[in-house]
């Protein structure tokens, strides 16, 4: 089979028309339209080549309501564009994948994917009033997904990816963030259009963030979304004053920035501004920054990323972050005790 890209993501989630507002209100996405299915309704919302179709259950037995139930509102499927989905089907059954009702093919935890002809769902969904707000062209396109599985299931899911959908490791790496660690393996498409990044926690290392996901989410799923944009900087001003708050960078990490990268393609002043993180590799740099969760369990959340040749995926910014955060606290005064 030959994968071309993802052609949407599928939320499943307690109330759709909710979730649409979200998106359209905080990140400029124009609600496309809706569709009806059994047992289930949907609204799909689009910005740039990116589709996200928000489906909630109108029956208790639609996959939707236990995922909602066990998870809260989170991604349940990613689909990928093929130019035959029967054949792609079949031929990920005869590989060993394992394919149940609607064409749904297990990925991770109870995240599945669906292969589609591209552009089929723009020509099934019924027109819905989206609301007056003029959507926004800051978002292009899915960059990649972050996905956390239990300690001990890396290999065999990247195994999965490779034996099923001919997938390729572009990227292995072991993280260390003071006594916290992870094991990261980057999973992509031939054409290099479906990228996931998995990672796992080190169990030889005190829990962290990918224990933390694990717990609230209950099991393996997507920890985030990263959106591609052509300018980042014009893309979090604009986010930003639509009310979607991004985490903050200490000032340490500024200060040392040009000694750790040297020279890069936007001023320290406005990454400072911002707080954008930046990472380089062989191929060039990339700006990246993570949007605070607003899920009720802090799971889910978004990424920006614009890429100005680099391949990677920003790793060396856990390090410098960590270690800025330490400078900051060594050189913060000794709190002074009170009665």
């Amino acid at each position: 089979m030959h994968v071309h890209t993802i052609d949407h993501v599928e939320f499943h989630v307690g109330d759709a028309d909710d979730a649409a507002a979200a998106f359209r209100a905080d990140y400029g996405f124009r609600v496309r339209g809706g569709l009806t299915g059994p047992g289930s309704r949907s609204v799909l919302v689009t910005q740039g080549a990116i589709r996200v179709l928000l489906t909630e259950a109108t029956d208790a037995g639609h996959p939707a309501a236990a995922y909602v139930a066990r998870h809260g509102d989170g991604l349940a499927t990613i689909a990928l564009a093929v130019d035959d989905p029967d054949a792609a089907t079949a031929e990920a059954v005869r590989l060993g994948a394992v394919v149940g009702p609607g064409g749904r093919m297990g990925g991770f935890g109870d995240v599945a994917h669906t292969f589609v002809r591209a552009d089929a769902l723009l020509e099934r969904v019924e027109p819905v009033d989206g609301g007056a707000d003029s959507p926004l062209e800051l978002l292009e396109t899915i960059d990649h997904v972050a996905v956390c599985v239990p300690a001990g299931e890396l290999l065999s899911t990247v195994a999965h990816y490779e034996r099923v959908l001919g997938f390729g490791q572009v990227f292995t790496e072991h993280i260390q963030v003071g006594s916290q660690a992870m094991n990261s393996i980057v999973v992509q498409s031939p054409n290099g259009q479906v990228t996931l990044t998995l990672l796992e926690p080190d169990t030889t290392a005190l829990p962290g963030q990918i224990d933390a996901f694990l717990a609230a989410h209950e099991g393996a799923g997507v920890q985030h979304l990263a959106f591609g944009t052509a300018d980042i900087a014009t893309a979090v001003r604009t986010l930003a004053g639509r009310g979607v708050r991004f985490l903050s960078t200490p000032g340490a990490y500024y200060d040392e920035l040009e000694r750790r990268v040297g020279r890069v393609a936007v001023p320290v002043d406005v990454l400072r501004e911002l707080n954008v993180l930046v990472d380089q590799d062989t191929e060039g740099e990339l700006f990246q920054i993570f949007a605070q969760s607003t899920h009720p369990r802090r799971t889910l959340f978004f990424e920006l990323i614009e890429r100005l040749g680099a391949l990677t995926f920003g790793s060396a910014n856990i390090k410098a972050l960590y270690e800025a955060v330490e400078r900051e606290r060594a050189a913060a005064p000794t709190p002074t005790a009170t009665r």
